[in-house]
C-alpha cells in the first residue's frame, strides 16, 4: 500500500471516529436534558400530577393518591353539588320544606363529606367499594339518610375514565378535561378538573368545577330507566305482596303463644309453613323479576331486589334451623338478617319513590 493511500485511509478512520464521538455526546446531552427536564420541570405540572393519580388507582398507593389529590376539598365540593341534586327533582317538596332539607345537609356535612372521602380512599387501597362497619356513625341511617343510597346517587362507583384530554395552565392553577363514561347508561361526558400548585411546586386535583352538571345529565336518564323498569315488574310485585301478606297473618296466628313458649307442634308447623310456601315464593317472585328486562338505568334497583331476596332467604333458614335445634344463636342470626333486609327494602322504596316524583318523569300509579 502507497503512502497516499495509507494517509486517505487513516483520515476516513478518524473522521468516522469523530462521527461515532459526536454522536455519542449528542446522544449523552439528549439524555442528560430530558432527565433535567422530567426531574425539574415536568414533574412539577398537572399533567405528570394527572399521571401519578392514574398510577395511584392502578397500584392501589393510597399515600400517592393522597399526595396529588385534595381529597377533602374534592369531597366537600362534590358533597355540595350532590345534597342540591338530592332534591333537585323533587317537584313536591315546597320552599320551606327545601330551606329545611338544605340546613339538614349543611348540619351532617362533616359526617358524610368525610365518609364519602374515606370510600373514596378504601377503593384506592383496596380495589373495591365497602360501605362503614362496626360503630360508625353512617352505618345504617343513625344520620338519617342512607349512606349506601348516598353513595350511589354520587354515581362515582359506575363512572369509568376514558381519558385525560387536554389541560389549560393559568398560572398555578390549571384546568384539566377528564372523559368519563357513566357505565349504567353508557353516557359520555367531559369533567373539568381544576387543579392547584402546592407551595412546593408539585400539582394536586382540588374539585370537579362541572359534578352538578354531569349529575343533571345521568339523574333524569336513569330515572327513566327507573320508571320503565318499576312499570314492567308492578304487576310481579303486586301479585306476590299479595300472597306473602296472607303468608304474615298465618305466621302471626301460628307463633301465637300464651305461655310466651312454642309448642314443638307449632315450631314444625312454621317450619313446614317457610318451607313449603314462604321460601318458594320468595324464590318464584325473584325468578319472574329476573325474567324481566332490566333497562340499563335500572341496574342498581333489580340488584337491590335481588339482594333483599337472597337475605330473606337466608333469615327465614337460619329462622327454621332455630326452631328445629331451639338455638338462640340461630335465632340471633336471623334477626340480623331480617334487618339488613329491612334496610334494602327501604333503600328500595325510597328509589322508587324518589322516581315518582322526579322532575319529567310521569307519576307512576
Amino acid at each position: 500500500m502507497d503512502d497516499y493511500t495509507w494517509q486517505q485511509r487513516l483520515q476516513a478512520r478518524r473522521r468516522q471516529e469523530r462521527r461515532r464521538l459526536s454522536l455519542v455526546f449528542f446522544i449523552f446531552a439528549a439524555l442528560i436534558g430530558a432527565v433535567v427536564w422530567y426531574f425539574f420541570f415536568f414533574i412539577r405540572t398537572p399533567e405528570y400530577a394527572l399521571e401519578q393519580i392514574q398510577q395511584a388507582i392502578t397500584e392501589h398507593d393510597e399515600e400517592k393518591f393522597n399526595h396529588y389529590v385534595n381529597a377533602e376539598l374534592l369531597a366537600s365540593r362534590a358533597y355540595d353539588d350532590l345534597t342540591i341534586d338530592l332534591f333537585a327533582y323533587d317537584s313536591e317538596l315546597t320552599p320551606k320544606t327545601k330551606a329545611m332539607f338544605e340546613k339538614f345537609y349543611i348540619l351532617i356535612k362533616p359526617q358524610l363529606s368525610a365518609g364519602l372521602e374515606n370510600a373514596a380512599l378504601t377503593r384506592i387501597s383496596s380495589g373495591s367499594w365497602s360501605l362503614p362497619e362496626g360503630t360508625d356513625i353512617l352505618k345504617g341511617r343513625q344520620l338519617g339518610i342512607d349512606f349506601e343510597r348516598f353513595i350511589e346517587r354520587s354515581q362515582v362507583r359506575n363512572t369509568s375514565l376514558v381519558k385525560v384530554g387536554k389541560v389549560e395552565h393559568n398560572g398555578r392553577s390549571a384546568t384539566a378535561e377528564i372523559e368519563i363514561i357513566e357505565d349504567y347508561t353508557q353516557t359520555s361526558f367531559t369533567l373539568q378538573l381544576a387543579m392547584e400548585q402546592a407551595d412546593d411546586g408539585h400539582w394536586q386535583a382540588a374539585y370537579i368545577k362541572n359534578y352538578k352538571v354531569y349529575l343533571d345529565k345521568i339523574s333524569p336518564l336513569q330515572n327513566q330507566d327507573i320508571a320503565d323498569y318499576i312499570a314492567a315488574t308492578k304487576s310481579i310485585v303486586k301479585s306476590s305482596n299479595e300472597h306473602f301478606e296472607v303468608f304474615q297473618n298465618q305466621f302471626k296466628r301460628m307463633n301465637s303463644s300464651k305461655s310466651g313458649h312454642l309448642s314443638k307442634q307449632q315450631k314444625q308447623n312454621l317450619a313446614a309453613l317457610i318451607e313449603d310456601d314462604i321460601i318458594p315464593s320468595l324464590q318464584e317472585r325473584q325468578t319472574r323479576l329476573d325474567a324481566v328486562s332490566v333497562p340499563a338505568g335500572a341496574q342498581y334497583l333489580a340488584r337491590q331486589r335481588q339482594q333483599s331476596t337472597e337475605t330473606s332467604i337466608k333469615a327465614w333458614q337460619h329462622y327454621i334451623k332455630g326452631l328445629r335445634e331451639d338455638s338462640p344463636a340461630e335465632f340471633a342470626t336471623a334477626e340480623t338478617l331480617h334487618k339488613q333486609e329491612l334496610a334494602i327494602d327501604l333503600r328500595v322504596q325510597d328509589i322508587i319513590r324518589h322516581t315518582a316524583i322526579s322532575k319529567n318523569i310521569p307519576n307512576l300509579p
